[in-house]
C-alpha cells in the first residue's frame, strides 16, 4: 500500500470522478461531497494509480472488489443517510463504502466474511482517521445483539432478502440489497413501515460479487 499523500493532483482528479457520478444521476450533495473528501487512491497501489478515479469497480484480492463509485452513491443517495443513524454496513470489503458512510455522520457497524479483508481492512482504516466498529462473520446474519439499525446496507448480491436484516431494521428505518442470481442484480429499497408491513421500491440491475453465509450463497 502507498504512502497516504493526497495531492492537489488526486483532489483534481476526484473532482473529475464527482461530475461523473453527477451526470449519472446522483444529485444528494451530501453523498457528492462525501465523495470528494474519500481519497479513493488510498485503496490502490501506486503502479493501479490511474484507476482509482475511474468509475469503475477494480479487484482487491479474495475475489472481491472496491465497488464502482456511482454504485456506491446510488446506493448511499437512497438510504437518505442523517448524521447520527446507527448503520450496519454487510461486507466491509476495502473499507470505501463505510468512509463515505462516515463522513454523512453515521455510526457505522461493519461486517465482513473474509477473515483476510477483515483484517485488512481493520488495520488500513483507522490510518486513513475512519473508525467504525469493524466485526467479524456472516453478516448476512446482521448483528443481532447491536440491532436495531435505522439504515442497514448490503453490498454483495443476495439470493433473496435475508429474513435476519428485516428484523434487526428499525421501524421507519431503511434497507438496501441487491437481490439475484451470480451475473445481476436488482436493487431493492425496503423501507420498515410497522413490524410487519415493509414497503419496497425497485431500481436498476447491478453486479455485486456474492453475498456468503447461512442468509446468503454457500461457499
Amino acid at each position: 500500500m502507498q504512502k497516504l499523500i493526497d495531492s492537489y493532483k488526486h483532489k483534481g482528479m476526484r473532482r473529475n470522478l464527482i461530475l461523473t457520478v453527477r451526470e449519472k444521476g446522483i444529485h444528494d450533495q451530501r453523498v457528492l461531497d462525501a465523495l470528494g473528501k474519500v481519497p479513493r487512491h488510498y485503496f490502490f497501489e501506486n503502479v493501479f494509480l490511474e484507476h482509482a478515479y475511474q468509475d469503475k469497480a477494480f479487484p482487491i484480492g479474495e475475489g472481491q472488489t472496491i465497488s464502482q463509485p456511482y454504485t456506491v452513491a446510488f446506493q448511499t443517495e437512497k438510504l437518505e443517510i442523517n448524521a447520527g443513524d446507527k448503520v450496519l454496513e454487510v461486507g466491509t470489503g476495502s473499507g470505501y463504502q463505510a468512509c463515505i458512510l462516515l463522513e454523512l455522520g453515521a455510526e457505522v457497524y461493519t461486517i465482513e466474511y473474509n477473515k483476510v479483508l477483515y483484517e485488512r481492512t481493520r488495520n488500513f482504516l483507522p490510518k486513513m482517521g475512519y473508525k467504525p466498529h469493524f466485526f467479524y462473520g456472516d453478516g448476512s446474519k446482521g448483528l443481532p445483539k447491536k440491532a436495531p439499525f435505522d439504515k442497514i446496507i448490503v453490498t454483495a448480491g443476495a439470493p433473496t432478502i435475508p429474513r435476519s436484516l428485516i428484523e434487526q431494521l428499525a421501524i421507519g428505518g431503511k434497507l438496501i440489497v441487491p437481490v439475484g442470481d451470480n451475473e445481476k442484480q436488482q436493487m431493492l429499497l425496503i423501507e420498515k413501515i410497522s413490524p410487519k408491513q415493509l414497503k419496497k421500491k425497485s431500481f436498476d440491475y447491478f453486479c455485486f460479487v456474492p453475498l456468503l453465509g447461512s442468509e446468503g450463497w454457500n461457499e
